[in-house]
């Protein structure tokens, strides 16, 4: 039982001087962490071109599925 509180108490203690690091970096640099226009057009035109394409696959097979079941 002490092992196990001794472990804890030192992962709380590592954690809590991790996050207290972290936190002084963030009042550093508060503008870490924004996301650019660019970058969510990107995002948005990407996840867009995949679901068209996929969507075109999805059409097709559905189509041609009757012809493609001899193969």
């Amino acid at each position: 039982m002490r092992y196990t509180a001794h472990r804890t108490y030192h992962l709380a203690r590592t954690l809590g001087a991790h996050l207290q690091e972290r936190l002084e970096a963030a009042r550093r640099r508060p503008d870490r962490g924004d996301i650019s226009i660019t970058t969510v057009i990107i995002w948005v035109a990407s996840v867009t071109g995949a679901l068209l394409i996929a969507g075109t696959i999805a059409v097709v097979v559905a189509k041609y599925n009757g012809k493609l079941n001899g193969i």
